[in-house]
Order: C-alpha cells, then sequence, then structure tokens
C-alpha cells in the first residue's frame, strides 16, 4: 500500500468515481436496477456526502482514483445512531492489498467520531470477498433488511456495533 493513498473525495473526483463504480458492478453482475448503479447520488458524490454526519473517501494510486467508500446516516431509520457503510467498491488493482480492510477502518474511525452506535451495510449474496472483509471487521449477517435503502435488489444485509 505504499503508493495508495485514502482521501476525502473532491468535486474534480465526481466523474471518475461514478465511472469506477458502474464499472465494478457491471463487473460484479450486479442488477442495475434496484442498487447503487441506479442512485441519482452516483454523478455528484462530493455534493452527496458534504454534510453533517457524512463522508466518502477516494483511494488514489499514482494519481488515480481505484475505489471508493462512504459513510451515512441509514435512510428511513427513526433512530439516528445506525449509519450505513455505501457504496464500497474497488477496481481490481486494488484487490488483495489491503485496501479495502484500510477503507472500512477509516469509515468506521469517522462513524465512531460522528458518534454512531451501529453500522449496516447491504451487497450481494455472492460477493464472498467482500462478505469475508466485513465478517474479518465484526459484521454479523442480518435476516433482513433495515432502513430504507431503495436498494431491494441487494439480498445479503450485515451490522456491526461500533
Amino acid at each position: 500500500m505504499n503508493d495508495i493513498k485514502i482521501r476525502a473525495i473532491q468535486p474534480k473526483d465526481n466523474k471518475v468515481i461514478a465511472s469506477v463504480i458502474r464499472e465494478v458492478l457491471i463487473e460484479m453482475g450486479v442488477p442495475k436496477v434496484g442498487t447503487a448503479y441506479e442512485d441519482k447520488s452516483l454523478d455528484s458524490m462530493h455534493e452527496t456526502y458534504n454534510y453533517s454526519r457524512m463522508k466518502y473517501y477516494v483511494v488514489e494510486e499514482e494519481g488515480r482514483i481505484i475505489g471508493g467508500a462512504g459513510i451515512a446516516p441509514l435512510e428511513g431509520e427513526v433512530v439516528r445512531d445506525i449509519c450505513e457503510l455505501q457504496k464500497m467498491y474497488f477496481l481490481p488493482q486494488a484487490r488483495g492489498k489491503g485496501v479495502g480492510y484500510a477503507m472500512i477502518n477509516k469509515c468506521l474511525d469517522f462513524a465512531k467520531e460522528q458518534g454512531y452506535a451501529k453500522c449496516y451495510l447491504e451487497t450481494m449474496p455472492y460477493m464472498e470477498s467482500a462478505r469475508k472483509l466485513y465478517k474479518k471487521v465484526g459484521f454479523i449477517p442480518l435476516e433482513e433488511p433495515i432502513g430504507d435503502t431503495g436498494h431491494y435488489s441487494c439480498q445479503a444485509w450485515m451490522i456491526k456495533d461500533l
């Protein structure tokens, strides 16, 4: 991870991170409907996460964005102490280098600083590498979704106490 840096998203990153996320979703065979692929926020990630208790990070390698992930309040929750790990995707060259582990910990540290008590995420059952990483950092599977993310095609849900 010598040449890899994790930093907060900037306005100039919007187009590139949207392209990276869509590319990974297509690679993984994720449905375009009912997933992050169709989120309007994908094309304006900096603006979307430029609010209190929200942050999106990008991963750069030699000046090129190769992935990202963010934290935001879980939509549809009355209790405001649950956040969601959102839009964590990496291009193939970022995988297997500890980037996901570093990124998830950066996001969870931010979530703790913001006073969240739990972190929720949604993924696909066949994204085994991602689910293995989530379990490694303490996420546990849920039987059903919580909140109202609009990602009805995601069929695996997990949560972690912070």
